[in-house]
């Protein structure tokens, strides 16, 4: 080590230590502690820019180690500590991303103040430092003794605990979710982190204990909340191998039983709700900004017993029974289709973990779908909005998940949901999200899913009273059509008459544009066949509508770019030529179907 900047150390040591024991100026004691700090901050730079200088390694160690055996001495006096206490603690900390040696040390350093200090002052500085910790977010290192220090003064505090753990735990989760959120999966200081993140929970748990009332009440709500929060966080990290998430999530769940978390309360809300309300204010809505994925964590902490038996013993849930609880309950299992759309929709979360959530999706809306739920749920609307926010999360695995498998499980679980919700809003729900796709090969498959219903419910209404066995429920179910209104040509006109006006775009649109096309021919040839009129497709103004707006300027359009194309050999145009040919041989169906409409109509008149 430099002999230089030991002396150089022990020089500002000794200044502080005279100031202090003179009685000067407080400014010039203040000066002199500055003076300590920019002088450790240089060290601790010097060795975080060059990793692997081991020389700077070893002078961070030793001038650490110096300030801890001042700090320890038998003469300093209270003053001096009182003095030190505002600014070392945060320079000490910076030496925790150096080496596991530095770490150690730092760690010393802030267990010195903690026992020394006052906890409620203690706690304020070590806040105070995370909270400015922005512009050296990327060393988890220096988070750790902060998040440490903190962890064991909250057990000393003696008055005022439940105000004092919250502002703790807003600037700890803060500067957790931050974290959390770069890129670097292969810090090994990420499970030291999340290790404190821990440490913290129990020490929350540790003051629960010595509570009682309304005050233990709220503070084990906190618990609660912080709890799922970090479940959230540790999820977040896309490396499971660094983090050893799964021994992670097991002594998470271990807090459940004591905050009155249960696995159903957690998948279908009502416990996020009700922990949310204890412990949170109506008009604090700026702290809950930090426990912004407390959702995700509930969630979560279901999906994470379903991937893993530690994590089921450790909250002592019995995942079948609530798995069953929701098979049998229809507005649970809205309740947690709604949840699960918190991970299905994250960008944060890595896609082993989706493919989980589906799984689990699959496993409580497995089984044969009653219809009679048609007749029975007539107040479900409120259930509507996260269930069609879940549809578009499950949109997303379906389009962009690189796994196959993933894809059509998603598929598959897409339709079992659908299926789940009574048929006027599995109407208005299919709409919204073909009006809302921004995607021509998702647009297709909802169209031809509107398709299939259409054709169900078809069935449904020409079987009605040959089957002596159907009850009248379901009878009254087969009669009452929604799919079969004339909302059905909006979604045609949609499609192939977008609302700038014009032929939709081709080839880009090809996929929609040829499923509204079969869905247009089905439509025509059904009510044509069975003398119907329940959509309107046959009414004269709309016949003539569709052959003028929709399928002539689509001819144009198509022979047009066939004509373009069909002497040119390149891969784009083969590409076109090749995905408007099924488009050309459908248009110029409908368009014979809607001539002989249009002229039957004509001979009745």
């Amino acid at each position: 080590m430099s002999s230089d900047l030991q002396t150089r150390l022990q020089e500002i040591l000794n200044s502080i230590s005279h100031s202090v024991e003179a009685g000067g100026d407080p400014k010039q004691s203040e000066s002199l502690v500055l003076d300590l700090t920019n002088f450790l901050n240089s060290i601790s730079e010097a060795s975080l820019l060059d990793p692997d200088n081991e020389d700077a390694k070893i002078n961070a160690f030793e001038l650490l180690s110096q300030v801890y055996h001042y700090i320890c001495s038998p003469s300093l006096d209270e003053a001096t500590v009182d003095l030190l206490s505002f600014e070392l603690p945060k320079a000490a900390s910076r030496f925790g991303g150096v080496s596991e040696k530095c770490l150690e040390i730092a760690d010393k350093v802030i267990d010195r103040f903690v026992s020394m200090c006052n906890p409620r002052d203690m706690l304020s500085i070590l806040c105070d430092a995370l909270a400015s910790s922005s512009e050296i977010i990327r060393v988890p290192g220096y988070l750790v003794p902060l998040l440490s220090g903190i962890s064991k003064v909250l057990i000393s505090i003696r008055r005022r605990h439940f105000e004092q753990v919250k502002v703790a735990v807003r600037i700890v989760l803060n500067v957790l979710k931050a974290v959390s959120l770069e890129p670097d999966d292969e810090n090994p200081d990420l499970k030291d982190l999340f290790g404190r993140a821990l440490s913290l929970a129990s020490s929350i748990h540790a003051v629960c204990t010595k509570l009682e009332g309304d005050v233990n009440d709220k503070l084990r709500a906190l618990l609660a909340l912080y709890v799922l929060q970090i479940m959230a966080l540790v999820s977040f990290r896309k490396c499971d191998k660094v983090l050893n998430s799964h021994l992670l999530v097991a002594q998470l769940s271990s807090f459940f039983p004591y905050c009155g978390l249960s696995y159903l309360g957690l998948i279908t809300g009502s416990d996020v709700d009700r922990m949310t309300g204890i412990a949170v204010g109506e008009d604090e809505d700026d702290f809950m900004s930090c426990l912004s994925d407390v959702k995700h964590g509930a969630s979560l902490s279901v999906i994470c017993g379903h991937i893993s038996d530690a994590a089921v013993m450790a909250a002592t849930e019995d995942l079948i029974s609530v798995k069953d609880d929701l098979k049998s309950d229809q507005t649970k299992r809205w309740q947690a289709i709604g949840m699960l759309k918190h991970v299905l929709a994250s960008g944060n979360l890595p896609w082993q973990l989706k493919k989980h959530t589906i799984n689990f999706l699959l496993c409580i809306i497995d089984g044969n779908i009653s219809r009679k739920n048609d007749v029975e749920h007539t107040n479900c609307s409120s259930y509507m909005p996260s269930l069609f926010a879940a549809l578009q999360a499950i949109q997303k695995v379906i389009m962009y998940a690189s796994d196959a498998e993933l894809r059509r499980n998603a598929f598959d679980a897409f339709k079992k949901i659908l299926a789940d919700i009574p048929a006027s809003q599995r109407f208005d729900i299919l709409k919204a999200l073909i009006t809302k796709s921004d995607s021509s090969s998702m647009t297709a498959i909802l169209l031809d899913i509107m398709r299939g219903e259409l054709h169900t419910e078809n069935c449904q209404r020409t079987g009605v009273g040959r089957n002596d066995e159907i009850s009248n429920g379901e009878n009254k179910a087969c009669r009452d059509t929604p799919f079969w209104t004339a909302g059905v040509l909006e979604l045609i006109e949609f499609v192939l008459r977008p609302s700038k006006g014009g032929p939709p775009n081709l080839p880009e649109h090809g996929d929609s544009v040829l499923a509204a096309l079969n869905l247009y021919r089905f439509i025509l040839i059904t009510e044509s066949t069975g003398k119907t009129n329940h959509t309107e497709v046959l009414s004269k103004s709309n016949l003539q509508k569709a052959y003028n707006e929709w399928l002539l300027p689509l001819r144009t359009l198509v022979t047009g770019i066939m004509a373009e194309n069909k002497s040119d050999y390149d891969e784009f145009a083969v590409d076109a030529v090749c995905t408007l040919n099924p488009i050309e041989l459908v248009l110029y169906r409908c368009i014979e179907l809607v001539e002989v409409n249009l002229k039957q109509s004509t001979l009745v008149l």
